[in-house]
This record gives C-alpha cells, structure tokens and sequence, in this order.
C-alpha cells in the first residue's frame, strides 16, 4: 500500500515585487493627500481623489490578495459582485431623479 505524497506545489513571489508595490502604494498616498494639500476643489478633487483610491485598492487586491494569479472564473467571483452593485445604486440614482422631476412637474414646488 503506498502512501499518499502531499502536493508541495508552492509559489513565492519575489519580496522585490511587495516592496515596489508598498513603494506604489506610498506615492499613490502622497498624491492622495497632495489633492487636499495643494487646494483642489469641486469635481477635480473628487475624482483624483478616487482614481486614486481605485488605483491603490487595484494594486492591494492584485498582489497582497494573489488575485493576479488566481484562475479567472475565482476573480470574476470576487470583482463581479461589487462592480453589479455600483451599476444597481446607478440605476437607483437615476429613478430617484425620475421621480423628483415627476414630482415637481406634477405637484409642483414644495409649499
């Protein structure tokens, strides 16, 4: 009777490529906080501010999660999620504005 052999099938990634990433990371904050710093104001703030927010979350969930190197069926079930519920409150904004402008044309303004 043979024994059964583990699978010792393991990946390491180098520790250059944690360190370029925590490296991204930091110049990614320091341009987060560079918005606030230097003055932006309105929608150019708002939108520097959460492309890099997507930016850094992209990096943490691509190499800190091994996301880059999982199977695609396993990322889809990770990003897919998130990604309907963003496209669901989308829908949700536009019927709340459907509905205020219905109501203002209706009803007119509030007393």
């Amino acid at each position: 009777m043979t024994q059964p052999v583990a699978h010792t099938e393991h990946q390491e990634h180098p520790i250059k490529l944690y360190l370029v990433v925590w490296g991204l990371l930091f110049v990614l904050s320091l341009c987060s906080y560079m918005v606030d710093y230097l003055g932006f104001h309105g929608y150019l703030r708002w939108s520097l501010i959460l492309i890099f927010m997507i930016l850094k979350a992209g990096l943490i969930v691509a190499i800190f999660m091994h996301m880059a190197w999982e199977r695609l069926a396993l990322i889809y079930a990770i990003l897919v999620p998130p990604v309907l519920v963003l496209v669901f409150v989308a829908m949700m904004v536009s019927e709340a504005h459907y509905v205020l402008f219905s109501r203002l044309t209706f009803f007119g303004a509030a007393p």
